[in-house]
């Protein structure tokens, strides 16, 4: 079966021809921004594992880039939408209540872990949404206009995702970008200013979040302030539970709502349900959470997750849309829920992650490009440097690294402000076998292109 299946590649040349032939035509009718540099083309996929037209098989360490926690076409997920599909595709929420909109809210506001008694949940569609929808929430129940986000941070490309998105290459000739949008630099703690104790990080970082509301915008004017538990395009690092019971501090302390973006974290991905669970064990659980990608298996679909006195503070009108909540969705998002539990992938998550992480620190102490490694549960980053010493990025590495990789089977993304993080994100599903396949791989990757 395609799912228990080791990376193979049989064609002499990648993309073999009937691929060849599809990414050509993709050159000729796709716009050129939405690229692609990897020689796969999609023709079947379970578990881990991607088929091509030709009949090359590849491990997929991208995921969708994250949304594929529980594996490609997992055999739950394909029965629940198909039962939906037969029943009926969509109804407006707006207009026709349907059941499994309300029986997915009712379970996740039971197992998100935002802080309150009583929670209540919305559907949109994707990852950004989801972050424009949690801040309109924190603006309605504060009543403020501003918003603080974090350096290194990704939130979408919408037009306010843009401007909370750190990173301004996503941004390109888009200007003017939204107002009232402040950064605060984040504990990237790899990479602090040189000579700075360990225990003076933690400190540095909060004053440099108060120096927003000096410099930029005072804290009676901040409705949120918006922080990803482990930043994803921000080169997966985890933010630091000192520094979160901190700004949970300052937002108690300033009538703040703390929103926490598990777009990228959520689903067991972290070793948790949801990463914002290791915040609210330490005391300082976010006001509101927002989570999409591995929500609905593939199904676009996200949630905002907030306590009821927070989300009944919202006039109508003010959130919601067509598509938000989608029946099929809602079907494949039950279904997420189940087979994490099922197949207890939350631990699968912590196992993958110690495995990995016991052969990436054997690298770290092995070879000198690599710099640091990083995250939690199955989350877990490489960051590649030119040497210790400096810690110079090196992106020119990473880019070869991946090209040999996918050139060998396995997929696999970069990520960090310097674009020189490899992470990791294969599904949860997969095999020890396959797991071995991808890390012999990577690290012929690495001794190829680091010579």
């Amino acid at each position: 079966m395609l799912k228990d299946e080791l990376p193979k590649i049989v064609t002499k040349e990648l993309p073999g021809p009937k691929s060849a032939a599809i990414i050509k035509k993709r050159a000729s009718v796709v716009p050129n921004a939405i690229r692609c540099i990897y020689p796969c083309v999609l023709d079947k996929a379970a578990g881990a594992m991607i088929q091509d037209p030709d009949g090359n098989l590849f491990l997929d360490w991208v995921g969708g880039v994250g949304v594929l926690n529980v594996g490609h076409t997992h055999p739950a997920l394909v029965e629940a939408v198909k039962a939906q599909a037969e029943r009926y595709f969509h109804g407006m929420f707006n207009i026709v209540t349907h059941e499994g909109y309300v029986e997915l809210a009712e379970k996740l506001g039971v197992r998100v872990p935002v802080k309150g008694n009583h929670n209540k949940v919305m559907f949109a569609n994707s990852g950004a949404e989801a972050d424009e929808n949690a801040v309109k929430v924190a603006k309605a129940y504060t009543g403020r206009p501003n918003i603080i986000v974090m350096s290194g941070a990704f939130h979408g490309r919408t037009l306010l995702t843009m401007a909370m998105t750190s990173k301004k290459a996503y941004a390109a000739g888009q200007g003017p970008l939204p107002g009232g949008v402040f950064r605060a630099e984040f504990p990237y703690l790899y990479r602090t200013p040189v000579g700075m104790p360990c225990e003076k990080a933690i400190d540095y970082y909060v004053g440099k979040l108060k120096t927003v509301f000096e410099e930029c915008a005072q804290a009676d004017t901040i409705a949120a302030i918006v922080i990803e538990p482990i930043q994803g395009e921000g080169g997966f690092i985890p933010a630091p539970i000192e520094y979160v019971k901190a700004v949970r501090k300052i937002c108690d302390e300033n009538g703040i709502m703390l929103i926490a973006d598990e777009v990228q974290s959520g689903f067991a991905r972290s070793g948790k349900l949801f990463a914002s669970e290791y915040w609210k064990e330490a005391g300082c659980a976010p006001d509101i959470l927002a989570t999409a990608k591995s929500i609905a298996g593939g199904v676009p679909l996200a949630a905002v997750v907030a306590r009821d006195e927070v989300f009944d503070s919202v006039p109508a009108g003010i959130i919601g849309g067509t598509y938000g909540g989608n029946a099929l969705a809602c079907a494949a998002g039950l279904k997420v829920l189940e087979v994490i539990d099922k197949e207890k992938l939350v631990e699968r998550a912590n196992e993958i992650g110690r495995k990995i992480v016991a052969r990436f620190t054997e690298w770290k102490e092995k070879y000198e490009c690599v710099g640091d490694v990083r995250g939690l549960g199955a989350m877990i980053g490489v960051e590649f440097v030119k040497d210790k010493t400096s810690k110079e990025p090196d992106a020119a590495l990473v880019s070869s690294i991946i090209k040999y990789a996918a050139n060998h089977g396995l997929l696999m993304e970069n990520a960090g402000t310097y674009n020189n993080v490899i992470r990791f994100l294969a599904p949860l599903v997969i095999t020890d076998e396959q797991l071995e396949a991808g890390l012999k791989i990577y690290e012929e990757a690495i001794i190829a292109c680091s010579k």
